[in-house]
């Protein structure tokens, strides 16, 4: 069952409002509490999953009292949002420094070098315990979402925004390797968050790496 205690609405509809606290203006001394709730709530949710998690556990594990958790975030649930919006950010950072840290030989003739994927891949995927408990907690949040018409809104909006920011990232990315998609822009992130995420739960689920990325980029880059 989601906590939901002292949690605003949206005007005028009644429902949680996921995403009020993204908007409040933070101080740097919110920003450290808000950092500390962040990170104890990725521990909690990889212990506990996302349903098991209460907001009590969570803010015993980052020191505070509820009315600290309240002061910052309004539900369970736009906690989680934040997790995974700080991470994916922290993802896209990895991803254009990995491209900057490429040599010349990152590209040949028409060809994106397999070598050059997977130096990105490596450096916005790492490997260890804490990329298996993301991907575990993702997956937990998304079954969330299909159960409930208020979280799934709250998720598919923030799915689109990070999309936006990706596509981005990915379009200044190219630009540098002086590549370019074969397809739609917004069709090629699609497909390589679905092929990114399908490869990390087959490798959770076997302990067998895919190569369906570096495969997956020679098929949708061209030269510019």
């Amino acid at each position: 069952m989601r906590d939901t205690t002292a949690v605003p609405a949206e005007p005028g509809t009644g429902r949680p409002d996921l995403g009020s606290a993204a908007i409040r203006p933070v101080s740097a001394r919110r920003e450290r509490t808000r950092e500390r709730l962040l990170d104890a709530a990725f521990t909690v949710f990889s212990r506990h999953g996302v349903p098991g998690a209460s907001i009590e556990a969570i803010c015993e594990a980052a020191g505070f009292t509820r009315g600290a958790f309240y002061s910052n975030f309004s539900t369970k649930e736009e906690l989680y949002l934040a997790v995974i919006e700080r991470d994916v950010r922290r993802r896209l950072a990895h991803l254009e420094q990995a491209v900057a840290d490429l040599g010349d030989d990152a590209v040949s003739g028409d060809r994106v070098n397999p070598h050059a994927v997977e130096a990105i891949l490596q450096a916005v995927t790492p490997e260890g315990p804490d990329e298996r408990a993301w991907h575990l907690v993702m997956m937990e949040f998304e079954l969330l979402a299909m159960r409930d018409a208020d979280v799934a809104a709250a998720y598919l909006a923030q799915k689109e925004q990070i999309g936006t920011e990706l596509a981005g990232v990915l379009e200044r990315v190219l630009g540098r390797l002086g590549m370019r998609f074969a397809i739609d822009q917004d069709e090629a992130v699609q497909v390589l968050e679905q092929v990114y995420l399908a490869e990390a739960r087959h490798e959770m689920l076997s302990g067998t790496p895919s190569s369906a990325m570096p495969q997956l980029a020679q098929l949708i880059l061209r030269p510019a």
